[in-house]
């Protein structure tokens, strides 16, 4: 079966183990769903019936590090799909719960956010090529609805805004490192990859801490 060598580690290696730091540092998602699983059962009015997509979110974020973990390892074309699908699911259920927990929103702009979200999404891949920034420019459309996120907080002057200035600057790091891993593989063999792994396993964590504790606003 081949393998899909596109990250620098890998560096046209073969065998489970080509990626050892892309693939450890995906623990760091399972920690973080370890870590947020505690916040949410330290909320008492946070049950199955008002917190079931929190705790979907939860298991997704550790389905993430599963997923990538997979994908570092065996690197095929099914493990691709282990790799985009939690974190698709993750990114795509946040936006919704995001808009109903936190921005308040009725189920007419909800959809519309969610339909936006959808055609920059796909417009942007379609325009530019989904190997665009290495592979990075799918992600764009995630920063900038995080960045919207930030800006309507900030001017409500809503206590989690400055947790979402912090993952919008998490963010940007973490997509400049993945952007440069193969860029720079020359210069360090190892990659940029992992760092990837480990900012946005806080980022993350920070997303959700923020969206638990949002209903006691």
């Amino acid at each position: 079966m081949t393998m899909l060598d596109i990250y620098c580690e890998r560096a046209g290696a073969a065998g489970l183990l080509a990626e050892p730091i892309n693939l450890i540092t995906n623990a760091a998602f399972v920690i973080a769903a370890v870590f947020a699983a505690r916040r949410l059962a330290a909320e008492p009015d946070l049950g199955l019936r008002n917190g079931w997509d929190l705790g979907l979110l939860i298991l997704l974020l550790g389905a993430i590090g599963i997923g990538s973990a997979l994908w570092h390892s065996v690197a095929t074309g099914w493990a691709v799909l282990a790799d985009v699908i939690p974190i698709t699911l993750f990114l795509n259920l946040y936006l919704l719960s995001f808009g109903w927990r936190v921005l308040r929103l009725r189920p007419l702009a909800l959809l519309g956010l969610w339909l936006g979200y959808q055609v920059l999404s796909i417009g942007l891949v379609a325009i530019t090529g989904p190997e665009l920034l290495n592979g990075s420019v799918g992600y764009l459309p995630a920063l900038a609805f995080l960045g919207g996120f930030w800006w309507i907080l900030r001017r409500r002057a809503d206590p989690l805004a400055p947790t979402l200035l912090v993952a919008c600057l998490l963010f940007i790091g973490s997509l400049t490192f993945r952007t440069l891993d193969m860029a720079l593989c020359e210069v360090l063999p190892i990659g940029l990859h992992f760092l990837w792994h480990l900012l946005n396993a806080l980022l993350l964590y920070l997303l959700l801490r923020g969206l638990i504790g949002a209903h006691r606003a």
